[in-house]
């Protein structure tokens, strides 16, 4: 007699929150509304690891609106490999360059608990920078466990866990061209 095979899970599906188009569109709009500001010497600092795809749009959208920004990286965690913030920041790259007396642009993926945006734009403007303004994805309306606004945002966010455009679930999806909510087990 066969031992019955325990039942596979059901794989996990992603809807689709905002397309790819729509995305390109508000990406160009940003880009225009930055450029209006006319920050001298503009620094873009993206914020790794999610908001990599998103950072890189709008560097070319900010270049095509007459802009030409230095760019640095962070690399700053507060998930590990898990879904829900640790409630600490760590450094895990920092920038390169000095910023002080620099316009700086942080771009992130997503404002939610604004522990690491705070953390980013507070460092920043302690080592001197000129201004610190910060651009997002998407802003997620939850509480905040610290007091914090986007300068510039493309999406408000619904209250669902997103991924792909850069930012994944267990460092899986960041290759999808769209922002999808992820529906575990569908």
């Amino acid at each position: 007699m066969t031992e019955p095979k325990p039942a596979a899970a059901a794989p996990d599906r992603i809807d689709t929150v905002f397309a790819a188009p729509e995305i390109a569109a508000r990406v160009e709009t940003l880009a225009g509304e930055i450029a209006a500001l006319q920050l001298e010497g503009l620094l873009v600092v993206a914020i790794l690891k999610g908001s990599f795809v998103f950072a890189a749009d709008l560097i070319r959208a900010l270049h095509a609106a007459g802009l030409a920004p230095e760019v640095e990286f962070m690399t700053l965690s507060s998930y590990r490999k898990g879904l829900t913030s640790s409630g600490q920041v760590q450094i895990m790259r920092d920038v390169e360059g000095d910023v002080q007396d620099r316009n700086v642009l942080l771009i992130d993926d997503i404002l939610e608990s604004g522990r690491t945006l705070a953390f980013a734009k507070d460092l920043l403007a302690a080592r001197g920078a000129k201004s610190v303004r910060t651009c997002v994805l998407l802003d997620k309306a939850v509480k905040r466990a610290v007091e914090i606004s986007a300068d510039f945002k493309a999406f408000d966010c619904p209250n669902v866990f997103v991924v792909g455009y850069g930012m994944d679930a267990g460092h899986r999806f960041r290759e999808l061209p769209y922002v999808g909510r992820l529906v575990k087990g569908a």
